[in-house]
């Protein structure tokens, strides 16, 4: 399954302002390899990925991610086989834990998963390893996201991060990190853009602990970020700036980065942005 160097992470609307059909085909077209979606709340596989995938010719379209705890094994690879039967190699399952605040009886998040995955092994269906990765931040994750996917996409990381992800996994699996980008100049409203981003995820206590893990103190984690720690997290700057920053996840590993754009308004899908961004990342 090729991904390519760079692709689109997005959670919301995947219509830009006044389009009456998903972008998915122009990013095709621009250049990107892969599309990242959430897979939703709702137990099974979202129409979402049927669509994205019906839309487009080649390029892969992978969960970023279906939760762990709303559906069952034998509900997300049937789900998988479906997809794989009218779109044969072309969706990556991306399976993850969420969090705490988000789900009801949330308890070893780590046994959670791998009874999943034993789940996914068992099912008349199946989910070949080679067409799942994890949602993995910490090293037990990592190492698992190493024996039983075909590897881990950290969401919320520094590129610090990917190179402790790189060492965990060793050379050949996946290594797909979500890149939060801002295309502002101006550092001060670049930063405030990021905060407005930044905040609600240090609030979550994976997020939150898993950057202390790797060398961030409290004040760094504190009023949505330090300028130290958003810097790390957000690459912001101009497009061809921004593209320089992505590198440094590359340089540290990363085999495919997950490129979201946040900007001032969230509405629908910044389509432009994303443009300037594919002709800046092609020299990657």
């Amino acid at each position: 399954m090729q991904l390519g160097k760079f692709g689109v992470w997005w959670s919301g609307s995947w219509r830009a302002e006044d389009a009456s059909t998903d972008v998915a085909a122009e990013l095709e077209d621009l250049g990107y390899g892969a599309i990242w979606s959430s897979g939703g709340f709702e137990a099974g596989i979202s129409k979402t990925f049927d669509r994205l995938l019906a839309s487009t010719s080649q390029l892969v379209v992978a969960s970023g991610i279906v939760t762990v705890w709303h559906s069952s094994p034998e509900e997300i690879s049937a789900g998988v086989a479906d997809l794989e039967v009218r779109y044969p190699g072309r969706f990556l399952l991306g399976l993850g834990t969420s969090h705490s605040v988000l789900v009801e009886n949330y308890a070893h998040p780590y046994s959670q998963m791998v009874g999943f995955l034993d789940g996914l092994d068992a099912s008349p269906h199946g989910v070949r390893s080679d067409r799942r990765v994890l949602a993995a931040l910490r090293p037990r994750m990592l190492a698992l996201a190493r024996d039983r996917a075909a590897g881990a996409h950290p969401y919320f990381v520094p590129a610090s991060h990917t190179a402790r992800a790189r060492a965990i996994l060793g050379n050949g699996p996946l290594l797909a990190p979500e890149v939060t980008v801002v295309l502002e100049r101006d550092p001060a409203a670049a930063r405030d853009v990021a905060r407005s981003f930044t905040t609600g995820y240090l609030g979550l206590p994976n997020y939150a602990g898993n950057l202390l893990s790797i060398g961030y103190e409290e004040e760094d984690i504190a009023g949505g970020g330090s300028d130290r720690l958003v810097d790390d997290l957000v690459c912001w700057g101009d497009a061809e700036v921004v593209a320089k920053k992505v590198r440094e996840h590359y340089e540290a590993g990363a085999d495919h980065v997950c490129l979201q754009v946040v900007s001032g308004s969230r509405s629908s899908f910044p389509l432009a942005e994303y443009r300037e961004l594919a002709a800046a990342m092609k020299g990657t």
